[in-house]
């Protein structure tokens, strides 16, 4: 079955509610206006039961079968947050707070999961429950782990859950997937380095803790190259060097490095942590300074269960004709937490030929969201069939 004809004719208005969700971003668990549109938007859907404040900001909403033999739960998530970029797009809908900006395209994400609840609500073609998952803070705050936490998965009996994530470069309604290990587990890093400052013209009267960091800058990349198997994956990489003095003739005493670390396996997500930390101490020693490495694990690696990955790929096939094998990412994704205590799949779904994704010139493809909603609509009917 193709996209289905519903969703064409719903297209203006969800773009609508895209647009104005586009306008007003929120970041982190701020979403509180975002979250009213949804909860009202499924209200007046007819949704079954709606709840919010899961997850802090989260809202939930069940939409009940013709019938309820199967006994079974489907969980469909989508994230609502913006991220901190000022938006350069010049669109006439484009973001109205400063300083924030929907360019991740969850503002699409949000959108195509209204189109399908408002679909499921009017024609429950299906054998049991569907639960309706908004999330906030994915873009960083660990929002999907806080909704599990306050209990998700059990208060709505969810059995399995999928999610969804536009994807630049691929075309307009075209879907890839894999199964297995997807998205890398991302942690972050900060170290302390501790020397003695002075006088740039007598730096041996000092322990340069710019050379000393810069040291530990370079040493950091043999963990990819010389303590990884060749055949893992493991990035490594110091995005800030912050020095105690800005003075062109003082050697600093301090300098802070930050950092993240991307692995696609929990042995060499220990190993990675381990060889950081063992680095930063063994060089700050050899120069006569010390290292106060602080090391914090982020999101999990998202694992894609067999069974709902293949299923998810045979939808997505029904919908567009097509469903390529997706490549590793080694970005990090907090759908990752819902996997790790349900089984389920993530897929991707193409946007075009747009700018990459956390770019102030991105834009989400409305003209991807009658292939989202199809795609959700299908998991639903295909996985519940009608008794």
């Amino acid at each position: 079955m193709p996209v289905k004809n519903r969703f064409a004719e719903l297209l203006p208005d969800l773009t609508a509610i895209r647009r104005d969700l586009h306008e007003h971003p929120e970041i982190l668990f701020d979403t509180h206006r975002t979250a009213q549109v949804v909860a009202e938007k499924l209200a007046a859907y007819g949704v079954d039961e709606v709840t919010t404040g899961i997850g802090r900001t989260g809202v939930v909403g069940v939409i009940k079968g013709k019938t309820n033999t199967s006994g079974r739960t489907i969980g469909l998530r989508a994230d609502m947050d913006a991220l901190p970029i000022h938006e350069q797009t010049g669109l006439a809908y484009a973001s109205k707070t400063d300083g924030a900006m929907h360019a991740c395209g969850h503002d699409g994400h949000t959108t195509m999961l209204l189109g399908a609840a408002q679909y499921l609500a009017e024609t429950r073609n299906f054998d049991g429950t569907v639960v309706v998952i908004f999330q906030p803070a994915e873009e960083g705050g660990g929002g999907g782990r806080e909704m599990c936490e306050d209990g998700l998965m059990e208060r709505w009996s969810i059995d399995e859950v999928y999610g969804m994530h536009n994807w630049p470069g691929k075309p307009v309604g075209h879907f890839a997937i894999r199964p297995g290990a997807f998205f890398a587990a991302a942690d972050q890093f900060e170290i302390v380095v501790e020397g003695k400052g002075g006088h740039a013209a007598k730096p041996q009267e000092t322990v340069d803790t710019t050379v000393l960091a810069s040291h530990m800058v370079v040493a950091f990349q043999t963990i990819a190259s010389r303590n990884a198997d060749p055949v893992e994956q493991v990035v490594v990489s110091v995005t800030s060097f912050e020095t105690s003095s800005k003075a062109h003739n003082v050697i600093p005493q301090t300098v802070t490095l930050r950092g993240t670390v991307r692995t696609l396996s929990p042995e060499v997500r220990d190993l990675a942590e381990k060889r950081l930390s063992e680095i930063a101490t063994g060089i700050a020693t050899t120069f006569g300074g010390t290292a106060d490495v602080n090391y914090t694990r982020g999101y999990p690696v998202m694992i894609n269960s067999d069974e709902q990955t293949a299923f998810a790929a045979d939808v997505a096939k029904t919908v567009s004709g097509q469903c390529e094998d997706a490549p590793l990412v080694m970005g990090g994704e907090d759908f990752a937490f819902m996997l790790e205590e349900r089984p389920g799949a993530y897929i991707l779904v193409g946007n075009g030929d747009s700018a990459a994704v956390h770019h102030p010139e991105y834009n989400f493809n409305d003209e991807a969201i009658p292939a989202g909603c199809s795609w959700w609509a299908e998991i639903v009917e295909q996985r519940l069939k009608a008794a």
